[in-house]
């Protein structure tokens, strides 16, 4: 039975190892390392062993193993610890001393083949298990967020980047993706968390900062005229350029925001701080934009923007290439903290993880929403910027992301990267931030690519990653679209489905007041079949290593299924799936390419 059970040896081998060691008097054999549960669960239904420890002498040593159920996701943020080397990473070393409980102590003695085993089966301190928290993490968006800024990053072969998602009004981090390129392995990997741990020059992202400060102090209005002609302006002998031409000779103010002209904002910020560019820093200081964030995870930087009284710093350059993103640094996670409160009418709230810890099930602590900064600035400036933050994919740099379903405001940003006292010729940071439904902000995000070796604008390189993200959130949140009667929506909605997440169904048979039959168990896949107009649910599995069958799903799903089993997948037309090139139940080399058609008939 030992050879059935664990496939590694004969019925005969086995009988001579126990003829062998009781031949030889010993007290204890060591029968097979790296038993799994059930395994042990059928051991101890065996003969003898079925008697239990002292009139079996079935000893079971335990080990734990460290586990990450969705592999590389969110891996970074998710973190670790070494605690021999005082290391703790991400979520888990920030929580640690929760998680981890407390340590049982037990006698235990040394055996003859090195083994260890305990005296008596009492506990000198019985172990107390950890406390779970729970996070803001979504991993279906998560998986889209990973996958859409690695697909651009390895189209352009950059070295780095970051992707995050925010809820507007909790702050809550919905998807966090890092990715930096490890020349050893040849690979993109979630090593180092840029979001929180990089401070970069944000380039002409931070132009909404200026744009705000000029406001607050009534130094123009958006309808003012600057003159951009020939592209660049010299400042005390050094030169600022425009990345491209924009206009000929005067623009508004608004359309050298729209489009991103560093000439025209640094002219109109010049003019107004340049005898009191005091006032101008201490406007990013009411801001908080010179703050950390304060966040429980480890590694975050501290954000540098130099004052005038900096004198070995300050230069009287300082201004009007801080007022355009240079000369200051700042963080991802940080920079849309700052868009976030834009889009939240001025209310900045702090970045959040985790929203509450638990014990065995039952919540124990809760943590609420945190404001930074009630008010960063007046509700007349705030919808004023908005409308700059729209105008900016109506009319300008990132017409790219114009949408019919839903409007996106954010800005763009191209800036160079500094190495010692010069910039790097050829390196740059590009990304987009901003936030959508633009007129109903649900969620802010952020993305930023550093070193792009095919492009570097910020609207062709960062801003497909936003956008993916964005339509697949909108497309998957009911909240997001237009209300609809509910008979109107139960009336069309089908009852019969061939595969589906049992969960993301659950919740829309229970908004629509569909009853169900039947479950499936937890986050499982799931197949649906209507039964007198109340729907029953029934467990779907697919094979390890068969191509799966995804006709009649969703886009959504059935991606996210195809590319968790290792296919490379390739996606036309809208709706649902009404063909897959590869056969259902087909064999599939590891990265192959599948394609599948969407239809709404």
């Amino acid at each position: 039975r030992l050879s059935v059970l664990f496939g590694d040896r004969s019925e005969t081998a086995y009988r001579k190892i126990l003829i062998r060691a009781r031949a030889k008097g010993n007290r204890y054999l060591l029968i097979h390392r790296n038993v799994s549960y059930m395994q042990l669960k059928v051991l101890r239904t065996f003969p003898i062993f079925r008697k239990g420890r002292y009139r079996g002498g079935l000893i079971a040593m335990q080990k734990t193993r460290r586990r990450l159920p969705f592999g590389r996701l969110a891996a970074r943020t998710i973190g670790y610890e070494i605690k021999n080397a005082n290391l703790y990473v991400g979520l888990e070393g920030a929580y640690s001393k929760i998680l981890t409980g407390v340590d049982g102590k037990q006698i235990r003695r040394r055996i003859n083949n090195g083994a260890w085993l305990p005296i008596h089966d009492e506990n000198e301190i019985e172990p107390q298990n950890g406390k779970d928290i729970i996070s803001t993490l979504d991993m279906n968006l998560q998986d889209v967020a990973e996958n859409a800024l690695l697909k651009q990053m390895i189209n352009h072969e950059a070295y780095m980047g970051c992707a995050v998602l925010m809820q507007v009004k909790t702050g809550d981090i919905k998807a966090i993706a890092n990715l930096r390129y490890n020349a050893k392995s040849g690979r993109y990997e979630e090593s180092y968390n840029m979001a929180i741990g990089e401070k970069y020059e944000p380039g002409s992202t931070f132009k909404l900062a200026s744009i705000i400060s000029g406001l607050d102090d009534h130094k123009f209005k958006l309808s003012d005229t600057v003159s951009v002609k020939k592209g660049y302006v010299v400042y005390y002998g050094r030169t600022l350029r425009d990345v491209h031409v924009i206009g000929d000779g005067m623009i508004t103010i608004r359309q050298a925001f729209e489009h991103s002209s560093n000439v025209g904002i640094s002219k109109v910020m010049e003019k107004a701080y340049k005898n009191n560019p005091s006032r101008f820093i201490a406007h990013l200081y009411a801001m908080s934009l010179n703050k950390p964030l304060g966040l429980k995870i480890s590694g975050e930087a501290k954000p540098y923007i130099k004052s005038p009284k900096d004198k070995k710093y300050w230069y009287r350059t300082s201004l009007p290439w801080m007022s355009v993103g240079y000369g200051l640094e700042i963080t991802p996670l940080q920079l849309l903290t700052f868009y976030n409160a834009v889009a939240n009418n001025g209310v900045e709230v702090k970045p959040r993880f985790v929203t509450a810890i638990s014990d065995g099930g039952r919540v124990v602590k809760k943590f609420g929403v945190h404001v930074i900064n009630p008010r960063i600035a007046s509700p007349s400036i705030i919808r004023k910027v908005q409308s700059l933050l729209e105008g900016v994919v109506l009319r300008g740099t990132a017409q790219n992301l114009r949408n019919k379903h839903f409007e996106i405001a954010g800005k763009t940003g191209t800036a160079k990267i500094a190495g010692g006292e010069k910039y790097i010729p050829g390196a740059y940071n590009a990304s987009f931030v901003g936030y959508f439904p633009a007129d109903d902000p649900q969620y802010s995000c952020i993305v930023v690519i550093s070193r792009p070796k095919h492009g570097y604008y910020g609207s062709a390189v960062a801003a497909p990653v936003f956008k993916e993200i964005a339509d697949k959130v909108y497309a998957t949140s009911l909240a997001l679209h237009e209300k609809m009667a509910p008979d109107t929506l139960k009336e069309n909605f089908p009852l019969a489905v061939n595969a589906a997440w049992y969960h993301d169904l659950k919740i829309i048979y229970k908004d629509l007041g569909i009853k169900e039959l039947g479950k499936s168990a937890g986050e499982t896949w799931t197949v649906t079949a209507d039964r007198n107009n109340k729907v029953f649910f029934q467990l779907k599995t697919f094979t390890k290593g068969l191509v799966p069958n995804v006709k009649g799903m969703t886009a959504k799903d059935a991606v996210y299924l195809l590319e968790n089993r290792g296919l490379s997948t390739r996606v036309q037309g809208r709706g649902v799936v009404y063909r897959q090139s590869l056969k259902a139940g087909t064999r599939f080399r590891k990265g192959q390419e599948i394609l599948i058609q969407l239809s709404n008939f």
